[in-house]
């Protein structure tokens, strides 16, 4: 008979040894698929005992389907009748298109007539179809201009043991699926370390128990089927349940006596991952003791060889510090384990290489829509990862011995900047940027009011074309391993951003989440609740939120400290009406100061409606609250052209553009700062008083302002930069641009 076992592509090597393992004959690795031959017996014990397989179909025929009409005759043309059971469901699994068959859902709608206009003209009823929960799926796979045509042994997929979805898991969602660990040990080498009797497995993160649980039962020959409530094969007319009740009765035997031992040491950084996993091995029917620890020690590995397992995919990309976190774990682990021994590692990039040295294999594989490798290391060489020792005497494992320059440099900028913030009474500030030229990043530190707590925002400034891209990532995660350390701040209180270049400046290559609305409760009594993930900083006396889980920027630009406190000065000393303009507000930092320094009447205007709810929280939460205080979601550009031609005017104004903006919703196709800041002055000095004054600033490092245009509008500018730099970024004096605009007072 004729057979093909399916499994999640990159796994046809890791399957066909398998199955090669397992003395199943005529094995052939073809893509997304093993190939192989045999009697029902070995299509039985491939369900039975493979890890790594999705389906196993038993091919009945090969036809031609070369068109629509081509597929029907050749499924008309089976013998069905001995297949499908009377009263029985069916389904029919379509893959694969051609020319004329570009459509699954049509080749299978085709199969299901054909099959059961066959059953109707041969047995006089018609089988009903059952796509969840069918007795017999049919599968048809389409390859060029011809079709294999088979029963699905399987049902539902291998991979769907049973027991990883124990009650109780709240890891099960981001645990790692069965056949994957299968494919994680597989590269690991487990296979071949119990053969020794007692091998040792160590995996610092075990997850919700899929990798123990798969590891004990190879170790302790128990199948990874034996358990499985329901087969495809139930429903087939030529099913052998003899031969099946036989082979399960010997993988009963050997579940019951195994022949070997094995010791599992598991440790995560996830909460439960420890109940989880004993509920996992209790419903695979296994019956061990882990070692569970949050902080693995030295390793007992007896006699046996010892293997590390280590799953990384889970970190989000994003995630930078709990990626650096996970090395630094993993390289005191590696520290721990005897020579000689093998380890896999599915990730989804190659820094790991830092502390394993150089991988003896790897396989690309999807985990779920992301792309990962499997990375085999046959022996692991002497951790080729270096370490920084603390003033408090902490060691920081970290992957470059350059890093320990950055640990020393940022401790001593940290004592100096940490007096000064004391002395001015700054709770948010910079401590360190770019100081050294390798580690191009900036830190900065921010401090709860109403709760404590203490959190970190680090953007790495993407390195130049020609820099290797592993060691750039390897010094980022150095950063974001030693800075927590340094700065006594908890690792997941730890948030990184990368900044690229592009069109105009600098913007950020990720995309900003959207906003979730607040939850009710979260807030005190007539304050604004608080979004998930925000917090509470104190500046200037003024509270605001900031957030650094959801949004790109945390919502306060701290370079403007000295700028905020400026306009709160101009406030109190405007005369009349005490109007104030807010443009391009992002979350109203600069309106909140406006109206501390007594401003009656506040206009803030953004075109982002999530950063206009976000500046009313901040106005609310400082007591500024009522009709007085307006928020317009408008194009900047278009609101002033227009007010222009109204009798609105203020008395102060606060302009910080962006470099650069092409969003959908504006009346122009894009906002570039250094094209169009001269036609955007000249509008906005139309809408100041005779008095009036606009603070511009904008974060382009090569700005120029037109002094000259602006000239012959009768617009004149000031520039007070320097001023308005704080001492935390003085090391940066291009970190914005700041002007004065006022219009040029008649002769």
């Amino acid at each position: 008979m004729e057979f093909f076992a399916t499994c999640p592509g990159g796994f046809e090597q890791l399957l066909a040894a398998e199955l090669t393992s397992l003395g199943t004959p005529q094995v052939r690795p073809l893509r997304g698929q093993v190939a192989f031959a045999g009697s029902l017996k070995d299509g039985y014990s491939v369900c039975l005992w493979s890890r790594l397989a999705s389906r196993v179909i038993v091919v009945l025929e090969r036809i031609d389907a070369s068109n629509a009409d081509a597929l029907y005759e050749g499924l008309s043309g089976i013998a069905w009748e001995e297949h499908i059971t009377s009263g029985s469901t069916i389904a029919i699994d379509a893959h694969g298109t051609n020319a004329q068959l570009r459509n699954t859902q049509y080749t299978a709608l085709r199969s299901k007539d054909a099959v059961v206009d066959r059953m109707y003209s041969r047995r006089g009823w018609r089988p009903e179809t059952n796509p969840t929960s069918p007795d017999l799926t049919i599968a048809v796979r389409v390859m060029r201009d011809r079709a294999a045509v088979g029963i699905d042994l399987a049902g539902q997929p291998l991979f769907r043991r049973g027991y990883e979805h124990a009650r109780g898991s709240k890891l099960a969602a981001s645990s790692l699926r069965p056949d994957y660990a299968a494919a994680l040990l597989a590269a690991s080498g487990w296979q071949e370390a119990c053969k020794d009797g007692s091998p040792t497995l160590v995996a610092p993160f075990c997850g919700a128990g899929t990798i123990a649980v798969e590891a004990a039962g190879k170790a302790l020959g128990v199948a990874p089927g034996l358990y499985r409530q329901r087969w495809g094969f139930e429903g087939w007319a030529a099913h052998d349940s003899a031969e099946w009740e036989r082979l399960l009765g010997s993988a009963r035997k050997a579940a019951e006596s195994p022949e070997g031992t094995v010791t599992l040491v598991l440790s995560d950084t996830r909460q439960g991952f420890e109940t989880a996993t004993r509920q996992a091995l209790r419903a695979a029917g296994i019956d061990c003791s882990p070692v569970f620890s949050t902080e693995p020690e030295g390793v007992d590995a007896g006699s046996g060889s010892t293997v590390l397992a280590l799953d990384l995919q889970w970190i989000a990309q994003s995630a930078l510090a709990t990626e650096a976190a996970a090395i630094e774990r993993v390289s005191r682990v590696v520290g721990t384990l005897p020579s000689g021994t093998h380890a896999g590692v599915l990730a989804t990039d190659a820094v790991i290489d830092a502390i394993l040295g150089p991988a003896s294999r790897e396989t690309k594989v999807f985990v779920g829509r992301d792309e990962a490798t499997l990375r085999s290391y046959d022996q692991l060489e002497a951790s080729a990862a270096s370490s920084v020792t603390l003033a408090d005497g902490t060691v920081v494992n970290t992957l470059l011995s350059t890093s320990s320059q950055f640990a020393s440099r940022l401790a001593k900028v940290y004592r100096q900047r940490r007096k000064w913030a004391r002395r001015e009474d700054v709770s948010c500030y910079r401590i360190y940027d770019s100081d050294l030229p390798d580690y191009a990043v900036s830190i900065d530190l921010f401090e709860g009011s109403d709760t404590p707590g203490r959190w970190l925002q680090i953007y790495e400034y993407a390195p130049p074309k020609g820099i290797d891209e592993t060691r750039a990532q390897q010094r980022l995660l150095d950063v974001t391993a030693i800075a927590p350390r340094v700065l006594d701040v908890r690792p997941e209180n730890t948030f990184v951003r990368v900044r690229t270049k592009a069109r105009g400046g600098s913007q950020y290559a990720d995309e900003a989440q959207p906003t979730r609305p607040a939850r009710p409760g979260r807030g005190r009594p007539g304050r604004p609740a608080l979004p998930p993930g925000a917090h509470l900083i104190d500046e200037g006396g003024l509270t605001f939120e900031v957030n650094f889980s959801t949004r790109l920027d945390c919502g306060i630009f701290l370079d403007h400290r000295d700028t905020r406190a400026m306009l709160r000065e101009m406030a109190k000393q405007t005369k009349g009406s005490k109007r104030f303009l807010n443009l391009f507000a992002y979350t109203g930092t600069g309106t909140c100061y406006a109206a501390d320094g007594g401003a009656k009447h506040t206009t803030t205007v953004d075109l982002s409606r999530p950063s206009l709810d976000w500046a009313r929280r901040n106005m609310e939460r400082n007591g500024f609250a009522g009709p007085e205080h307006e928020f317009v979601q408008a194009d900047v550009i278009a609101w002033v052209s227009e007010q222009r031609r109204t009798k609105n005017r203020w008395d102060l104004v606060f302009c910080d553009v962006p470099t650069f903006s092409n969003s959908s919703r504006m009346r122009k196709a894009s906002f570039d700062v250094q094209r169009d800041h001269a036609e955007l002055l000249i509008g906005v000095s139309r809408l100041l008083t005779r008095e009036g004054t606009c603070v511009f600033s904008c974060n382009l490092r090569t700005f120029k302002i037109d002094e000259e245009a602006l000239a012959k509008a009768g617009v004149e500018v000031e520039d007070i930069t320097a001023k308005t730099i704080p001492e935390d970024f003085s090391r940066n004096q291009r970190i914005h641009k700041c002007y004065l605009v006022r219009r040029t007072p008649r002769k």
